[in-house]
């Protein structure tokens, strides 16, 4: 892998795929980024894209692409996005803090002495700093964790885990304090000119505001995690509410009349709405009201000459008094003649002299109609006969 040989030549290749760092950083919690849509956002240079992978920019997951990890970490850090807190680098910073400052005590060479209490200097700085990040951090992922989080297992379990960073942090802050204060008397009282008090000062400030913000968010901690007790709670109350109300249950296993008979809540009731009139010396004095007045006026007349959605004229003809006559077959009639005539009931259909002409179709509906109507009353024989294409069964009256 090859590595770029000077600042320069590192911001000019970021700079020069911008577009497409920007949306892989964009996109790093997907882990689909193709390698199709990337050499679109090279132009089609596909030797732009190995130019970022040969160097360790970017790597090749096959059809894929991922940004590495050092400059994901980098770009999540610079914008204070990163979701780790890594507490181990402010050891790292005591241990080198420890080293250094033993250098500075063994060393007699003045120059050397110096850098070593520059090294000192910022070590502490990077003590103060790295610490006053991670309690952001933990900020933040706490509340995204609480507001974001849908499994509420899952997000317990993760403020569980910022709970125990929590808990190294302040200890690496009371390290910190106590190998300023106690554990090395001897370099701050040798090596202490004004611009070491002065960062001693500051690291101190910063370190004790850490704590007391770490206070503040351990009690936002156990809050959310009370909370997700609570809400757990009232989630199996209400599953169990729900299985006995699909089982019929509710009433009989449950108080919930009591309950409800007992409880008077303001949105249940009905909403009253009062008119205030404006008194009449208030409309003859006041030019607000005047002002109302003319304004509701205009209103009320535009209202009057605004066109209204008027139906059509009824067509005259719908309202003529027109009648029509339907010359329907009395059942009824037929079947009182049928029970009188003492044969079956399809030679009866056949051969009754009805009022108007009847097709020999429309005598087949009737026989059909008579004999399920009056079912009750008529006596069904197994015997058949054959008219034309049409069987039909023997029926008398009983």
């Amino acid at each position: 892998m090859s590595t770029f040989r000077s600042i320069e030549e590192l911001v000019k290749s970021l700079e020069r795929e911008k577009e497409l760092l920007k949306e892989m950083f964009a996109k790093r919690k997907s882990l689909s980024f193709r390698y199709d849509y990337a050499l679109e956002m090279t132009e089609y240079k596909e030797e732009r894209i190995r130019y970022l992978i040969d160097y360790g920019v970017i790597r090749d997951t096959g059809d894929f692409l991922e940004m590495e990890d050092l400059y994901l970490k980098f770009f999540e850090d610079v914008l204070e996005v990163n979701e780790e807190i890594n507490v181990s680098f402010v050891q790292d910073y005591l241990t080198r803090l420890n080293e250094n400052i033993d250098y500075y005590l063994k060393e007699s060479n003045e120059k050397r002495k110096y850098n070593y209490q520059r090294e000192v200097k910022r070590c502490l700085k990077n003590i103060a700093l790295t610490t006053v990040r991670n309690v952001m951090d933990l900020k933040r992922n706490m509340d995204n964790t609480y507001k974001n989080e849908p499994n509420y297992q899952i997000k317990k379990a993760k403020l569980m885990r910022l709970s125990e960073k929590l808990k190294n942090i302040s200890l690496l802050i009371t390290k910190s304090e106590e190998l300023i204060d106690n554990q090395q008397p001897v370099f701050f009282r040798i090596a202490m000119d004004v611009q070491m008090r002065n960062v001693v000062s500051d690291v101190k400030l910063q370190l004790n505001d850490s704590y007391h913000n770490l206070l503040e968010i351990h009690r936002q901690i156990v809050h959310y995690l009370n909370l997700i007790d609570y809400q757990n709670r009232i989630f199996e109350k209400i599953r169990k509410l729900k299985y006995l109300k699909d089982q019929f249950l509710l009433e009989e296993n449950t108080t919930i009349r009591q309950v409800v008979s007992q409880r008077h809540p303001l949105w249940m009731e009905p909403q009253t709405n009062y008119r205030i009139k404006l008194s009449i010396d208030y409309l003859r004095t006041s030019d607000e009201a005047f002002q109302a007045v003319r304004k509701l006026a205009a209103q009320q007349k535009n209202r009057k000459l605004s066109p209204k959605n008027l139906a059509e004229a009824i067509p005259e003809g719908y309202l003529d008094n027109q009648s029509q006559q339907i010359d329907a077959i009395n059942l009824r009639e037929v079947y009182n003649a049928f029970m009188a005539s003492g044969i079956h009931l399809f030679g009866f259909v056949m051969n009754y002299r009805f009022r108007k002409e009847v097709s020999r179709g429309d005598k087949l509906i009737y026989f059909c109609q008579l004999a399920s109507q009056y079912a009750d009353e008529l006596n069904f024989t197994e015997s058949y006969e054959c008219s034309g294409n049409v069987e039909y069964p023997l029926i008398y009256a009983k």
